[in-house]
């Protein structure tokens, strides 16, 4: 692996051990012992490590619950594998048959929330404690970037969440009725304001994968996304073009390859990391690509086979699209099938087999088979792209159209065919229409293509206004407009004592 993610561990785990044990502090819960320290600054920056750790959790982006939430439920996603593993998921997921007592939907809410409290640690023990050095800064940075980062994963998942701003000492401190949505993104707003004033705009090499000043206003824009904010949506993706930072030059192809990793075009990703000592550990690596492999046997045997891709999603790439070869995997169901050149893939020429019930697997989770050789099938060391440069463009392009700039909008969805079309004039000729609904459509269809089996298809389709519409159309046809939110998990609102209310569509 390169040089620099085995710095990026030392720098993590060096921090830690010089103030606490190494597995002490990352096995701790965030609720669990909350001790004082005659060195509050390097307690807050030994939380902050924990809390990138936090983010590479089963629960929140490498596992089931983040996959089902936001990938299964719209119509390029489901939850594939086979039927026995995991059907009552796809009857929750792929079926919206919700149900408040769903295991998935309680580890997701308790995930973000633990990262939630955690982050109130760091931003306490920074702001009580008068610390002004300019890491102490960076820090409290961090901390409210992930604290907004959990609050509009929620607020997207549920709606009214409760809102807890401050450290929590005992459990029943955090037992607070709901907020409403507009205040959930008041704090989002305030706390994303507040980072991108606190962050640097880049790190040195050695703390490569840090938060920066582009990650918080690169989430910030995606939250006035999600609300239809056109202005402020464009201003934000704007801010971060102009800066020049990042960038459209890794092919397509490579973006999702360790080669890709930590590229231009990355505004902000989880590093993972294996080592001949740790080759599975979630610890510095995470189960993202686990969860997601080729579910086969023997050397086929890479992971659970969730998170397939549908027909949709490959019937929605243009003739030639490149990015279709490096969005879905291909394989046979039998040893017996022949190996063709549609069953085939790049680069590594493999035809993988599995009895699999989903038409594709993720490619964005395939891994390189001589690191398999060297470490595990099971591909622990491939980062977790959270955000990327070319779904800032277009939020850019979709922001500056829906406000009447056409021109710049027809600009910018070029500046991302372009860079899919990797210079063959024959493919994904340029949209040059600068007719708003045209370019709304083409906007929309080159998020779709371009963001393929990523986390947000299914809350562009609620955010337009068309899920309905769309999974209809796809076969999904049991989902209602409630289904835009989930159920509050049965288990937080029995622990609440009649606090925490259900949402209202599920009483």
């Amino acid at each position: 692996m390169k040089r620099s993610k085995y710095i990026l561990y030392i720098w993590a785990i060096g921090g830690i051990l010089a103030f606490t044990g190494c597995n002490d502090f990352l096995d701790r819960s965030p609720q669990g012992q909350f001790t004082e320290d005659d060195n509050p600054g390097a307690l807050a920056e030994g939380k902050i490590f924990n809390i990138y750790t936090m983010m590479r959790n089963f629960n929140i982006t490498a596992g089931t619950p983040a996959f089902a939430i936001h990938c299964f439920r719209s119509e390029d996603s489901e939850k594939g594998s086979i039927f026995s593993d995991g059907s009552e998921q796809a009857a929750m997921y792929d079926d919206f048959l919700y149900n408040a007592s769903n295991g998935l939907i309680k580890a997701y809410w308790s995930q973000n929330y633990a990262i939630i409290y955690q982050c109130n640690e760091v931003v306490d023990a920074i702001e009580t404690g008068h610390l002004t050095e300019e890491n102490d800064l960076y820090n409290k940075g961090e901390a409210l970037f992930f604290r907004a980062y959990c609050y509009f994963n929620l607020v997207r998942a549920f709606g009214e969440v409760p809102l807890v701003t401050f450290k929590v000492n005992e459990a029943s401190e955090a037992n607070v009725p709901k907020t409403t949505v507009d205040k959930i993104y008041e704090q989002i707003d305030k706390d994303l304001k507040d980072a991108e004033d606190l962050l640097p705009e880049q790190w040195p090499a050695a703390y490569l994968g840090r938060l920066t000043w582009g990650a918080a206003r690169s989430l910030h824009a995606r939250t006035y996304m999600m609300r239809n904010d056109w202005q402020n949506m464009y201003k934000a993706a704007s801010d971060v073009m102009g800066k020049g930072i990042y960038n459209l030059d890794t092919p397509y192809d490579k973006i999702f390859t360790d080669e890709g990793e930590n590229s231009g075009g990355s505004v902000f990703e989880l590093q993972c990391l294996s080592t001949a000592a740790l080759p599975q550990s979630d610890k510095i690596g995470s189960q993202f690509c686990e969860v997601q492999g080729i579910r086969g046997s023997g050397k086929w045997d890479l992971g659970w086979g969730w998170h397939m891709a549908t027909e949709l999603m490959a019937e929605a790439f243009e003739p030639g699209d490149p990015r279709k070869d490096a969005t879905l995997l291909y394989f046979r169901k039998s040893d017996s099938d022949p190996v063709t050149p549609e069953n085939t893939n790049t680069p590594y020429g493999e035809s993988p087999v599995s009895q699999a019930e989903g038409a594709y697997f993720n490619k964005k989770a395939y891994t390189n088979p001589a690191l398999r050789q060297e470490f595990t099938n099971k591909g622990f060391w491939v980062n977790i792209r959270l955000i990327r440069y070319s779904d800032v463009v277009l939020m850019a392009a979709e922001s500056a159209n829906e406000l009447g700039n056409t021109s710049e909008a027809q600009k910018d969805l070029e500046m991302v065919r372009a860079r899919a079309r990797g210079g063959n004039p024959d493919i994904l000729p340029e949209i040059t229409s600068l007719d708003q609904s045209v370019l709304r459509e083409a906007i929309r269809h080159e998020r779709r293509v371009e963001l393929g089996l990523e986390f947000d298809r299914f809350y562009d389709l609620v955010r337009w206004g068309i899920a309905e519409q769309v999974l209809h159309a796809a076969g999904k046809l049991n989902y209602q407009p409630k289904n835009a939110l989930l159920p509050i998990p049965q288990d937080e609102i029995d622990k609440s004592k009649g606090v925490l209310k259900q949402n209202p569509d599920y009483l």
